[in-house]
């Protein structure tokens, strides 16, 4: 019986060898770095996934419709994809909860990352995220999973600027069902017990973490963590909330492709 793989979309360069995979968070979909796309390719080969449940791949992995998520399960999604392609090692762009999984693949295979580029990174669950996954937590068998989703979308971008990112998860979002909704949901339960490890044991992965300057959910733990870790440095982007990619793209793009291109050995 063949495997089931991700949705995922390539775009080639005539040249180089090195390769850039593309990793979405929670309720997006590689549609999200459509701004990533005309600027990274003039250098490297892409790979874009949409992770299980998510975009195209949302009708994929049937079989696994009555089983519980876990970080593992959906960083091997993208292994397997990695292995399909036969790209051995590559850089990794994740994006919110991507950087996550993002993290999590770095732990299970490192020789297959050169580098990591975490936007909107999430190092950390504070006290108000908590609170929103508890009170998620409660209503997700009762409320409808789009009102949960368009209020974690406000909390977490509010202000006025970050309105095309709303409407770009939000859009997303309602692609994925309720059952969907709650399996990446309960997910949110394991990012401090995993995030606290990853603390604690830095990779000798180079790593850049972008963030808005304006995400005030996540950046004081990013800021944290980057205190500790050698290999990893920060950029903050003025006036720019979670998901700089989307409202800062040519700040990102610039910032992140130079980044890459100083890990490649020439």
């Amino acid at each position: 019986m063949p495997q089931t793989l991700l949705f995922h979309k390539t775009y080639l360069h005539p040249t180089s060898q090195e390769w850039v995979v593309f990793v979405h968070g929670a309720g997006g979909s590689s549609s999200i770095w459509f701004k990533q796309i005309k600027a990274y390719k003039q250098h490297f080969n892409l790979l874009l996934v949409d992770l299980r449940g998510h975009g195209k791949s949302n009708q994929l992995f049937k079989d696994l419709m009555s089983s519980r998520y876990t970080f593992k399960a959906v960083t091997h999604d993208i292994l397997q994809v990695l292995d399909h392609l036969k790209i051995h090692s590559a850089h990794f762009v994740g994006m919110s909860l991507g950087t996550i999984i993002v993290r999590n693949l770095a732990e299970m295979a490192s020789e297959r990352v050169k580098s990591m580029v975490l936007g909107g990174a999430i190092t950390r669950l504070d006290a108000r995220s908590q609170f929103l996954v508890s009170l998620g937590n409660v209503g997700k068998h009762i409320l409808p999973y789009m009102w949960l989703y368009k209020l974690f979308a406000y909390i977490v971008m509010p202000q006025k600027n970050q309105q095309e990112s709303r409407h770009l998860f939000i859009r997303e979002a309602k692609k994925l069902c309720q059952k969907e909704f709650k399996r990446w949901f309960i997910l949110a339960a394991e990012v401090n017990p995993l995030m606290r490890y990853f603390k604690e044991r830095e990779l000798p992965i180079p790593t850049l973490y972008l963030m808005g300057d304006k995400d005030y959910m996540f950046i004081k733990p990013v800021k944290e963590m980057v205190a500790v870790h050698k290999q990893s440095e920060l950029l903050e982007i003025r006036d720019c909330g979670h998901v700089c990619n989307v409202e800062r793209p040519e700040e990102f793009n610039r910032y992140s492709i130079n980044f890459i291109r100083r890990q490649i050995k020439i």
